[in-house]
């Protein structure tokens, strides 16, 4: 490395009057690494000089490095002695080790030289790589990085050397500064993201998972889901496995759309029915989507997401939250309206259900966070005590969305009030309201209002992005965004073309709720079978074969009753009360205790559901599923009481439980084992046979 006292010797300093602080000299500090959280950019910097974080607060830095400590940081005389130059070249003692490149050290010394000026010549307008997909065809391959900026007043510039590229995967994909090429070490979709200024933008590189090209054109296609998908297939040379048969996809959209198992009647009829079995499977997606249990079941979904948990004591409050959502939800109301109007509403909660959305946070902080992750898809408190590091917010964003929700008063009544203010932690002053990325708004007016038309309105990026990602996430156990409430720039969508499709679709079609899961649970990539083959078993999440996902815990007890015919209780509810239908997310039940139930104090998206050691031991060996098992009320034994054939009885437990009938080769196996026990015995068998259903992973999975 030449230092910087050797370049001005060789060179002489090279004055730029017009040099731009904010575009020419931050991105060298950041292209440096001087401003990371491990080094000048941390809380408290370091070695008694700080930056912010990233370059997220320009002007705060100037300061640090020209003003601070009498500007000891800058020698206008000698330019090639600033400390600024001097350390990061190791030309004096620096605890960061060697830093800065010799174009970064020509840049910063020309700078110097021409007065270390606060110029602020040009704006960033847009940023973008040479491309943001690369295609590559063997291990060790390489690939360019080339970064554009594009500023006010139509100008461009190769920013390549001043761009940050990071591999989210080390291990995938190595990175060389100096040529700035990235090689690929192994197959599958790798995701390098370039950093410039305040921009993030992802790189996708790919290596097929197989040397043996696919052909995907005769594969059938249901709709534009199908076509981005088997395009990825594709480019990836993974193959696709069939399509399911009809009592493993009657299975899973029941499940799917109401949260239920089909009774055995409908599995009954529906594995009967004449013609043709597409036909029969959208008709059968049409009841489901209509039926009133699908409003039940996703009022329970959505009250998840908004964490509602009830105020202590106040059942009636609850009540009313529960009874208006339903009510949305089976009146078809769009979700950004449903949205705008938990923003908005205020009143006395007992009465007005959507107004409990701001009692349920206890502050506007809180509430802010909420805001961002149910209804944006972002985890915007990282921006709360500095700028987001992977990500576009900044602290006046998070402080400015908390202020727009500083005046409410959450007490039974919820009231806008003439008092109320959060601190901006970075000014220390009162926050300035804000709808996030975008501008600022009046102090004296209810920014609720405001903030929710733009979320409602389709030109908003964020709300429907989120809100068709979730729905994706809970048909195909995960999200084309993973996880669901973490969207940014450095994590990007597995299928960034079919996210924005499903979001205009969405949108198109007046944020209908029904609409989208039709067109998921429609698609011939839903309807695929769990099966694998050579080329796609490791295959977890780019869809060529259905996923295995555990049944969620309310869902999972739903389904014991569903298999058994025996409820269980919760409180004070009357008997046969169904899990995901009750009004407080917290009513005793040991049940679902057992299970693992979310306490929605937290987000319920990322808890593990139904697969603890606990849980499996309790299955086994406890009365969750004993107890049912045993129970005179129960399928297996009202059917005993009508002395049944036994392969009749067989059948039963397949049917209700596992929503097919069993095989021969199961049937014929356990009849063996009926028959060469004693007559006495012949109870205790069928309650094993329906213990052991109950307990395999067939029966707790969604496949």
């Amino acid at each position: 490395m030449i230092s910087a006292v050797v370049w001005l010797l060789i060179c002489g300093p090279v004055v730029n009057t017009s040099s731009d602080f904010d575009t020419e000299i931050m991105p060298v500090l950041t292209r440096s690494g001087c401003n990371v959280g491990s080094c000048h950019g941390a809380a408290a910097g370091r070695g008694g000089f700080h930056l912010s974080l990233l370059g997220g607060d320009v002007d705060a830095d100037y300061s640090a490095i020209v003003q601070q400590f009498e500007g000891r940081r800058i020698n206008l005389a000698h330019p090639e002695k600033s400390l600024l130059l001097r350390k990061p070249t190791l030309e004096v003692d620096h605890e960061g080790g060697h830093a800065i490149q010799p174009e970064g050290a020509e840049r910063l010394l020309s700078w110097i030289a021409a007065g270390a000026p606060r110029v602020r010549a040009r704006t960033l307008k847009n940023f973008e790589c040479d491309a943001s997909h690369h295609l590559v065809e063997q291990i060790g391959e390489q690939v360019a990085l080339r970064a554009v900026a594009h500023f006010d007043h139509g100008t461009s510039e190769d920013v390549s050397a001043w761009t940050v590229f990071v591999a989210t995967d080390p291990a995938t994909v190595t990175l060389d500064a100096s040529t700035r090429t990235a090689t690929i070490l192994r197959r599958g979709q790798h995701t390098i993201i370039a950093r410039y200024l305040d921009r993030v933008i992802p790189i996708r590189i790919a290596l097929p998972l197989s040397d043996v090209p696919v052909d995907h054109s005769r594969e059938p296609i249901a709709n534009f889901i199908d076509e981005h998908i088997l395009r990825t297939l594709t480019d990836l040379r993974l193959t696709v496995s069939p399509v399911a048969d009809d009592a493993t996809y009657l299975r899973r959209v029941t499940l799917d759309l109401i949260g239920r198992l089909p009774t055995r009647e409908e599995t009954v009829a529906f594995l009967a029915g004449d013609g043709d079995a597409s036909t029969r499977r959208r008709e059968r997606v049409d009841r489901l989507l209509e039926s009133d249990t699908f409003a039940k079941y996703w009022t329970y979904h959505v009250l998840n997401l908004l964490r509602v948990v009830p105020t202590p004591n106040d059942r009636h409050a609850a009540q009313a939250y529960h009874t208006w959502m339903l009510q949305q939800i089976r009146n078809r109301v769009p979700m950004n309206q449903i949205a705008r109007e938990l923003l908005t509403a205020v009143g006395d909660t007992h009465q007005v259900g959507p107004a409990n959305f701001s009692r349920s946070s206890p502050d506007a902080r809180a509430q802010a966070e909420l805001v961002s992750r149910a209804f944006m898809g972002v985890r915007m408190q990282c921006a709360n005590c500095h700028n987001h590091p992977l990500d576009r917010w900044t602290q006046d964003d998070y402080h400015g969305l908390a202020a727009v929700f500083a005046r409410l008063e959450r007490g039974e009544v919820v009231k806008l009030t003439r008092q109320g203010a959060v601190t901006n932690v970075r000014t220390g002053e009162r926050a300035i309201p804000r709808i996030p990325g975008l501008r600022y708004l009046p102090v004296d007016e209810d920014g609720r209002e405001t903030l929710a038309d733009w979320l409602a309105s389709p030109e908003n990026p964020y709300f429907a992005r989120s809100f068709v990602n979730r729905l994706w996430r809970g048909a195909f156990g995960r999200g084309l965004v993973e996880p669901p409430d973490d969207m940014r720039a450095t994590n990007p969508a597995t299928h960034p073309e079919l996210l924005d499709h499903l979001a205009f679709d969405f949108i198109e079609h007046g944020y209908d709720l029904r609409h989208t899961l039709r067109r998921i649970v429609n698609s011939v990539t839903y309807a695929r079978s769990g099966a694998t083959d050579n080329v796609n078993r490791d295959d977890d999440r780019f869809y060529s074969h259905a996923l295995q996902r555990p049944l969620e815990p309310a869902v999972l007890a739903d389904a014991l009753y569903d298999a058994t015919g025996v409820s269980d209780t919760y409180g004070d509810e009357p008997k046969g009360t169904r899990a995901v239908e009750l009004v407080d997310i917290l009513t005793p039940s040991e049940a679902l205790d057992t299970l693992g139930r979310c306490s929605r104090n937290e987000s319920c998206e990322n808890v593990l559901v139904s697969g603890s050691l606990p849980t499996k031991l309790h299955q086994l060996n406890g009365d969750l599923v004993n107890r049912k098992v045993v129970s005179p009320d129960g399928y297996l034994h009202r059917l005993l009481a009508t002395n049944a054939e036994t392969a009749d009885i067989v059948a039963d437990i397949y049917l209700r439980a596992l929503s097919r009938p069993p095989t021969d080769t199961e049937r014929d196996y356990w009849l063996e084992q009926i028959f060469a026990a004693e007559l006495d015995h012949r109870v205790q068998i069928l309650e094993d046979i329906q213990w052991g259903v109950l307990n395999c992973s067939e029966f707790l999975l969604n496949h």
